[in-house]
């Protein structure tokens, strides 16, 4: 234990996650159609567990199969909610971590739960993915396995995109698999560049959900996709509105068809330039990348309305407006919620960032403020532009320039 410090490893922590992996199991199995291969050693021994994350239900695919107990590196938000956040801490007690920062207070914690013996588990993207492939991961992880000294096991999870897809409500039927594809010694990654670290990560625990060839049925396959995609091949910058497994653009009608295969049908006799969810984003973050902002600095990319909150961190969230008048220009954010209005200019906003399905963070001026929509809400673009907007200030070239995911 850390002299001074009250332990973070506690014996219930174990047996809590023990009695609820047993428990859950079957209707895992059952609801997502997943493999989990369970991974022993000859004796307990403290891992760091990197996995990719594609589904709401990782963390409980990884405590199904490593050894409890797992504690892991968990976005703030989940921290800001009030009595249901005492409760997940009393049980299980996760890492805390802001996202898109450089989080020192999560890495000491991290260092904690390291010394008194607990495994410590986190997705390196740091992000669900969208579209089937993995998501910016910072290098910043290597230095943090550097740090811990801790055997790595890479956890690999196939499938979710299909199962799952972060844009949906709901779980298609289809098959799964989640397992330690390696462990990753001490001993041996000391011996590799940061470099030749990263590429055995991702090599082990990357998974491109585009080369997996598989059907996923549900009747409402492309239910909420809207909430992944807004740049149409044939309008740009639009808004779109999916039903069952139609994709319809609201400015030009456009109308496509999502299969089970997880690849798209032109519908109306209209070309469609995209095979599947990835070849579209990929349009889109390059569209964005060469996108001239200037004609929005006047009109707004977007206007939308939403529940609108302050997050006191590792508190709860004080409802500012339950429906707040919000429009996205190309260098600034404004809000009008109730009593409370703001103008941000990106120069003055520190992130912007996802939560969820659709959620945005804005961190501003040391205060957390979060917007919480409809359904069919897009948060991705607020981040997106946020990002490119900064990228050009910097003058970062456009080619495959970060856009916050």
């Amino acid at each position: 234990m850390t002299k001074g410090k009250a332990p973070w490893v506690k014996a219930r922590h174990r047996i809590i996650q023990d009695v609820l992996g047993r428990l859950a199991l079957p209707y895992t199995r059952w609801k997502y159609g997943i493999d989990i291969i369970p991974y022993r050693e000859k004796e307990y021994r403290p891992l760091l567990i990197v996995f990719n994350h594609q589904t709401g239900f990782d963390q409980f695919f990884v405590s199904m199969a490593c050894q409890n107990p797992v504690y892991y590196i968990a976005s703030e938000d989940i921290f800001s909610l009030g009595f249901l956040s005492r409760l997940l801490v009393w049980a299980v007690n996760p890492i805390p971590i802001k996202k898109q920062t450089s989080d020192l207070r999560a890495v000491r914690n991290a260092m904690q739960v390291a010394k008194e013996g607990g495994s410590i588990a986190l997705a390196p993207e740091g992000n669900r993915t969208f579209d089937g492939k993995m998501c910016y991961i910072n290098p910043a992880i290597i230095g943090f396995i550097r740090l811990l000294k801790m055997p790595v096991a890479c956890f690999r999870i196939e499938g979710g995109f299909g199962v799952q897809p972060r844009w949906s409500n709901v779980v298609r039927k289809g098959k799964m698999k989640a397992y330690v594809s390696r462990v990753i010694e001490p001993d041996e990654y000391k011996k590799l560049s940061n470099e030749e670290l990263m590429e055995l990560l991702l090599a082990e625990m990357g998974v491109d959900e585009t080369q997996i060839q598989a059907e996923y049925h549900s009747p409402n396959l492309a239910e909420y996709m809207e909430r992944a995609v807004y740049v149409c091949p044939d309008c740009g910058l639009s808004t779109f509105e999916s039903h069952g497994d139609m994709m319809e653009c609201k400015n030009c009608g456009l109308n496509v068809r999502y299969l089970p295969d997880k690849t798209f049908e032109a519908v109306d006799g209209r070309n469609f330039p995209f095979t599947d969810v990835a070849d579209w984003y990929e349009y889109q973050g390059n569209y964005v990348r060469g996108l001239d902002l200037t004609p929005y600095y006047d009109t707004p990319a977007y206007e939308d309305s939403a529940q609108f909150s302050e997050v006191i961190l590792y508190d709860r969230k004080n409802v500012l407006a339950k429906d707040a008048s919000l429009k996205l220009y190309g260098n600034r954010i404004e809000v009008s919620a109730g009593d409370f209005a703001a103008c941000w200019n990106f120069d003055e906003i520190d992130t912007v960032t996802v939560l969820g399905k659709n959620k945005v963070n804005i961190y501003v001026g040391g205060k957390v403020y979060q917007i919480k929509p409809d359904e069919r809400f897009n948060a991705l673009r607020y981040v997106n532009l946020f990002y490119h907007y900064i990228n050009v200030k910097k003058g970062e070239s456009s080619d495959g320039e970060f856009l916050g995911l």
